[in-house]
């Protein structure tokens, strides 16, 4: 099959031909339609992920059909349309037990724990746990949008952040989580306020439903600003970036027992930001962290988009080839794009 693969961290990305997946007994090979570009597969190049084994393909947000089929899987057969959450569960520890498959002490991850979806074909383990069937109504290209990001935000807003109606929500970073949870939080009745660098993307997070945008990099003390805007601060303030300076603003613009949500990831140098603990003790805040959803939550999202109330698609800046990738991953962190880079030509 034909991939884009790298063989040193930071190093060229080669599109070539590498031997087809096999599953194993209990996991399936999906022929890939459509894949999502994300800040997490530039991570992953940079050399942020301790699970990259070289030489890689990275991918991990995909939608396709099943194309090969493990002898014990029960639940799919060849020619579905499916998609696949970035964590993936094998359904028998104790966290998925308990369904929480997002966690799973086994978890596999495509793209990093094993080859991705910047290919042909990609593999699944623990299919009968991590597939989900698509309906008709969503495409493919829709669907590469929430195996990451969609999902990510959905349920760092729905779930964790508990966001309710008339809630003012505060999003750090408009990347494609920070904008599916403007969109999100918006359909939840909320009052989003949307925090970038980049106008384009913050006319766009306007677009989506916020009610007010600040430009970070014209701004002297965003803090204030939001505290102004908020009469007081934010119920549920997210880091959809993941950067030093937007968790420590995300937490230090919350009011009284508000809600922090960390969902971008803190890597590199980045792990162990400074956090103003004074302020999380003193006005009782919440930090909680957010990491991808499980497969079997996936309908009620579905039945959201299938109906008209979520429109991810929104998200799309424009579809690409598997060779624009080539140039498209390593400049993910200039964020030159206002929308989502989604690949449907390998």
């Amino acid at each position: 099959m034909r991939a884009l693969v790298y063989e040193s961290f930071q190093g060229k990305l080669i599109i070539q031909q590498v031997p087809d997946p096999v599953p194993n007994k209990h996991g399936v090979v999906i022929k890939v339609e459509a894949t999502g570009l994300c800040l997490s597969d530039w991570h992953g190049w940079m050399g942020h992920d301790a699970d990259i084994k070289l030489p890689h393909v990275p991918g991990h947000e995909f939608s396709g059909t099943i194309a090969t089929l493990g002898k014990d899987v029960k639940q799919f057969k060849i020619g579905d349309r499916v998609t696949v959450p970035f964590v993936c569960g094998c359904g028998t520890c104790r966290e998925c037990k308990s369904g929480n498959h997002q966690v799973c002490d086994h978890q596999s991850q495509p793209g990093f724990t094993h080859w991705g979806s910047f290919a042909e074909y990609v593999v699944v383990e623990f299919a009968d746990t991590n597939l989900v069937k698509l309906p008709e109504e969503i495409s493919n290209e829709t669907a590469a949008l929430l195996g990451c990001r969609f999902i990510t935000a959905y349920r760092a807003i729905v779930d964790q952040g508990g966001v309710r109606g008339g809630q003012f929500v505060v999003v750090h970073g408009c990347g494609g989580v920070g904008l599916s949870a403007i969109m999100i939080a918006n359909t939840l009745g909320a009052q989003t306020i949307a925090i970038d660098i980049n106008d384009e993307t913050l006319a766009l997070a306007k677009e989506l439903g916020a009610v007010e945008t600040i430009n970070a990099q014209r701004t002297t003390d965003v803090i204030s600003q939001v505290k102004s805007l908020t009469n007081g601060g934010a119920h549920v303030s997210i880091d959809a970036l993941g950067n030093p300076a937007t968790c420590f603003n995300s937490v230090a613009n919350l009011r009284k027992r508000g809600k922090h949500i960390q969902v971008g990831l803190m890597t590199g140098e980045h792990k162990h930001p400074k956090i103003p603990m004074d302020m999380v003790v003193a006005n009782e805040l919440e930090i909680v962290g957010s990491h991808g959803m499980q497969a079997f939550k996936y309908p009620e999202m579905l039945e959201m988009i299938k109906n008209g109330k979520l429109s991810p698609e929104k998200l799309i800046e424009k579809t690409i080839s598997l060779e624009d990738a080539v140039t498209a991953l390593p400049n993910m962190d200039k964020f030159g794009n206002k929308g989502v880079l989604v690949i449907n030509s390998f």
